[in-house]
């Protein structure tokens, strides 16, 4: 394996609780280097899941956070100067076709519209990156696979994939877990008991049910594992829910108020 995609490599397991088939079906769909989409609310496990399979697969893994201000050029490369003159920087993309990477695009949906069209020729029968600015056409090695994350919850009329990107791949759903699974992931992440885990569950599911209500987003796994964190190290848990679980949510006095009292009933 090239040096330069060996750094990539995870050598941990990343926990990751299966939820249904999505680990079977996803190395099905690697098998085939089949472009995938990971469809879910924030902080329910997608980077997780990815991780976890890159690891399990052996393979590389390189991620790029999008945003708004993310250029193709971010993407694919760019002409550098220095002390030597010009030279070319492979970007994330180009080095995971090159090197034969799984190569993740988080939040792909916060990424312009002119920038995720570079990846349509790799999610094709071409499987090609075209690096226009240097005159270069990368092949993409065998191993190489574009794994994208999208948050439904979030598309409007400005955000939204186009369908001509859509259906470039398969996709899987994700969700927040069921009461008894989540309350393990919970549990295993932080030490804290199950009781503890099981009362942290409860209260986000209170808050899911308010999103649409009030709440942009409900509470997510990702924040469980964070007040369960500072719970285990002796913070007082209705603190540690304020810090970790309401405050970051919601500035609505009158939210913060109904959430804090979810935290009262299971604290």
């Amino acid at each position: 394996m090239n040096d330069v995609i060996k750094q990539y490599l995870i050598e941990k397991e990343p926990y990751y609780r299966p939820v249904a088939d999505e680990v079977e079906l996803y190395e099905a769909t690697y098998a085939v280097r089949m472009p995938m989409m990971l469809k879910g609310p924030t902080g329910c496990g997608k980077t997780r899941f990815v991780e976890h399979m890159a690891w399990k697969l052996g393979k590389p893994l390189i991620t790029v956070a999008c945003n708004e201000d993310m250029t193709a050029s971010d993407l694919v490369g760019r002409f550098l100067l220095d002390a030597s003159g010009t030279r070319w920087q492979d970007g994330p993309l180009a080095i995971a076709a090159r090197y034969g990477a799984i190569c993740y695009l988080d939040e792909v949906v916060e990424a312009r519209q002119d920038t995720t069209v570079v990846i349509h020729p790799l999610t094709d029968a071409r499987r090609v990156l075209p690096l226009e600015k240097k005159g270069e056409l990368i092949q993409a090695h065998p191993d190489f696979q574009l794994v994208i994350s999208y948050n439904p919850g979030y598309q409007s009329l400005m955000k939204d994939l186009k369908q001509s990107t859509k259906q470039r791949f398969g996709a899987l759903d994700f969700n927040y877990p069921t009461h008894d699974i989540e309350t393990e992931i919970v549990s295993h992440e932080t030490g804290v008991s199950a009781e503890v885990a099981g009362k942290l569950v409860s209260i986000a599911e209170r808050a899911r049910n308010l999103k649409g209500h009030g709440l942009d987003e409900g509470i997510s796994t990702r924040m469980l594992i964070y007040a369960g964190s500072l719970i285990a190290t002796g913070v007082n848990p209705q603190a540690a829910c304020r810090v970790a679980l309401v405050r970051p949510i919601t500035d609505d006095p009158d939210m913060r108020d109904a959430l804090d009292a979810a935290v009262t009933t299971f604290f």
